[in-house]
């Protein structure tokens, strides 16, 4: 399982880079869209080649470049796009130690962020079962009239985003690079609520599920729950304080029109949090469901087998007594002797039955 925890080299010097210890795809593959209120250019580049050319058009007059990169695993193209484009080498390095905390960092001449976003699996889970989410590190680095986007695997939430830009929204076209940053940021936050409307169709199923017949996997369906709503919640936490602080008036990179907009992403992000949260003190309850169900289960059991042993028990009492190897027993000669005994049994273990029943342990 991918996780959030990354390797540490000690002692590196800052702005190394080191590819991710996972090959997350077999090769880096770079889009790019160059776009403005009546024009619209698309296009895959091979390598940092291909790239060179765009550098003196960025910032030209109704001219907006978005570079996607995808795959993190060719450090020395990273490098390269970095050198044509001014990324700060510590920006570069935070890009390819997948399992960064989000945040924000202003620096001078240009804005860098690091997200969260969560892939569903790639084939549905069964009806009730917790999906198994696939976690992936995104950075945005935006500066005037570019804006660059680090991925790690494909399929990802800016689908959305290309098909505004290829429809011609004017919005979209003709405002700045602030804009279409918010615009990357804000199609993250949102990704999030496919995977909590599932979460929440897992929940339900537990619920019904856990009243009619509590199982094992029905534990293991409730740790992955668990398991999942915590990923969340420390994604989705720091993305919070990251719309909080692109909300703060001394970053040059955000226009004030584009922060009206950050404020709508930035309750998108509340909203998501309080949903996990939501979900997870559901989860915690559907575990304490689950463990009062297996506890009455086994009352019920031992209630059974502790009735059954009082009915026996003064039968045993009786055989006990009658098997004993003496032979002053008067009960021993007389002819009835072994029916007598067996009726007075069967006697006391209705009689028992049916006191139990009128106290209403049975």
């Amino acid at each position: 399982m991918h996780r959030f925890s990354r390797k540490v080299h000690v002692g590196s010097a800052p702005g190394v880079l080191r590819a991710p210890e996972t090959r997350r795809v077999d090769s880096t593959t770079i889009s790019v869209m160059r776009f403005g209120p009546d024009h619209l250019e698309e296009h895959t580049a091979e390598g940092a080649a291909d790239l060179a050319p765009l550098v003196p058009r960025v910032g030209e007059a109704g001219g907006l470049t978005w570079i996607d990169v995808v795959g993190l695993h060719d450090v020395e193209l990273l490098a390269e796009i970095g050198r044509l484009f001014d990324i700060h080498a510590l920006s570069l390095e935070d890009i390819v130690n997948v399992g960064q905390r989000p945040k924000v960092e202003d620096y001078e001449g240009h804005l860098f962020a690091v997200l969260r976003n969560f892939h569903p699996p790639a084939t549905p889970p069964p009806p009730g079962t917790a999906p198994t989410l696939r976690p992936e590190q995104v950075s945005l680095f935006v500066r005037p009239g570019l804006v660059l986007s680090f991925q790690e695997i494909p399929g990802d939430s800016f689908e959305p985003v290309r098909e505004r830009i290829r429809r011609g929204n004017t919005r979209i076209r003709s405002r700045g690079a602030d804009y279409l940053f918010y615009a990357l940021v804000d199609a993250v936050v949102d990704s999030f609520y496919p995977i909590l409307e599932s979460l929440g169709e897992t929940v339900e199923a537990l619920e019904e599920e856990l009243i009619e017949d509590a199982s094992q996997e029905s534990q293991d369906t409730i740790h992955g729950l668990r398991r999942n709503l915590l990923q969340l919640r420390r994604a989705v936490w720091p993305m919070r304080e990251v719309a909080k602080e692109l909300l703060r008036e001394d970053l040059p990179m955000i226009s004030d029109e584009s922060r009206l907009y950050l404020r709508d992403c930035y309750d998108h992000a509340s909203e998501v949090l309080e949903m996990v949260e939501s979900y997870r003190e559901v989860g915690a309850g559907l575990q304490e469901v689950y463990l009062s169900t297996v506890s009455q289960r086994l009352n019920e059991v031992m209630k059974v087998l502790t009735i059954i042993a009082t009915i026996f028990i003064p039968l045993t009492f009786i055989a006990g007594i009658y098997g004993m190897n003496f032979e002053a027993m008067p009960e021993l000669g007389w002819g009835w002797a072994y029916p007598a005994t067996l009726g007075v049994m069967a006697a006391i273990g209705i009689g028992l039955v049916i006191y139990f029943r009128r106290r209403g342990w049975m």
